[in-house]
């Protein structure tokens, strides 16, 4: 994928947890364990920039708080093992409700506890007091603990605490809130929430912990905003304007922009209805805008707010990726070395490459002819354990 290039009659060598060597004519060393992939396309394993795989997936987020720490937890156990038997062995989780939750989660996949993909972890959102991302809709006589407030921060000194709180805790990444929301009681998406001094607050504290920050952003000013905060990727960038993209491509900041996920919003039964008014023509303005960056050539990575849909239909975002202006090899490549890249890990994953870790999936067709049989994964490896193989 870092070429672009399709390769046939290959040989790929794995050593424990590592890719050893890749070519056309490996010598199979004794004693090996032969898997037999011939007649499949092999890709890199597959990687979402935004999920929220420690959250559940209710429409409705109140109904979290019928449950406990624990129960949250185990229930959210299936999400890790749908997302990496469909055939995405790395993760960017980008804030739960229920504080830390997420880097449990991580930490628990890591020892072997549970089955799921890699995961960088956001710990919780920071947003402003009933901002997007908060916990609201609720009376204000009652008072929420601190797990489900626990990102809450208003004053750029205010935000740096949550950022050296989250990197102290074991937070992978720093998500803040820069607009209004979709899925969240009260908000606006398209209200401009943190300031620019919040913003460059968060940019400025998390780089001193060698921590990278993505901005959930829909409205055009909030986009900017964020992306002259140095902010490393925008999170949906549903309005983004002319503009915008132009500083996103003068940053090379990255754009994970979710145009699939409107079919589910849409199509839940149980949606509350301020959250489809919230939605409402949101969905086309940003495929609209995707297309736009793409002819502009901006940087983009594959993102799906996989929990808005349910864990385990990530890859039905390439069809629209592809709709909207990109390749397939665009697509594909958005969800390998560009999210590998971004992730900070481009020598890790992302790519079958000698040294890297054994992240391998396979599936029947050819990808970049039909970009929809990647919604079908037969064969899935993370780290030189198999974990699905499918006639």
């Amino acid at each position: 994928m870092v070429a672009g290039r399709r390769l046939k009659n290959q040989v790929i060598l794995v050593r424990n947890a590592k890719i050893e060597a890749v070519g056309a004519r490996l010598a199979v060393p004794d004693g090996a364990v032969v898997i037999d992939l011939a007649g499949m396309t092999v890709l890199p394993g597959l990687i979402d920039c935004h999920t929220h795989l420690a959250d559940l997936g209710d429409a409705e987020p109140l109904e979290m708080l019928k449950l406990t720490a624990a129960a949250t937890a185990y229930e959210a156990i299936p999400n890790a093992r749908a997302t990496l038997l469909a055939g995405f062995t790395t993760v960017r989780d980008v804030g739960v409700y229920r504080a830390f939750n997420d880097v449990a989660m991580r930490n628990a996949i890591a020892k072997g506890i549970i089955i799921g993909p890699r995961m960088y972890v956001a710990g919780a959102y920071i947003t402003i007091s009933e901002g997007a991302g908060a916990m609201t809709g609720l009376s204000p006589d009652i008072q929420l603990p601190r797990d489900l407030q626990f990102g809450v921060a208003n004053g750029p000194w205010e935000v740096r605490q949550k950022v050296r709180e989250l990197a102290h805790r074991g937070a992978d990444h720093i998500k803040v809130l820069s607009t209004g929301a979709v899925l969240t009681h009260g908000s606006n998406p398209k209200s401009n929430e943190f300031t620019p001094e919040e913003l460059r607050a968060a940019v400025e504290e998390a780089a001193n912990f060698g921590l990278r920050v993505a901005a959930h952003a829909h409205a055009a000013e909030g986009i900017k905003r964020a992306i002259r905060a140095g902010v490393a990727s925008v999170e949906h960038a549903t309005l983004i304007d002319d503009e915008g993209i132009a500083l996103a491509k003068q940053h090379g900041t990255y754009l994970d922009m979710d145009v699939y996920d409107e079919e589910c919003i849409q199509s839940s039964p149980g949606e509350p209805a301020d959250f489809v008014a919230h939605d409402r023509d949101l969905g086309e303005a940003q495929r609209r805008n995707f297309a736009k960056a793409v002819r502009a050539g901006v940087k983009m990575v594959f993102g799906t707010d996989a929990g808005v849909c349910p864990p385990g239909v990530n890859a039905r975002q390439f069809a629209f990726m592809v709709k909207y202006g990109m390749t397939p090899i665009q697509a594909i490549r958005s969800a390998t070395v560009s999210a590998a890249d971004l992730i900070g890990r481009a020598e890790l994953f992302g790519s079958i490459t000698a040294g890297k870790s054994a992240d391998i999936i396979a599936v029947k067709g050819d990808p970049l002819a039909d970009v929809r049989v990647l919604e079908r994964v037969d064969f899935v490896m993370k780290e030189g354990v198999v974990y699905k193989h499918e006639s």
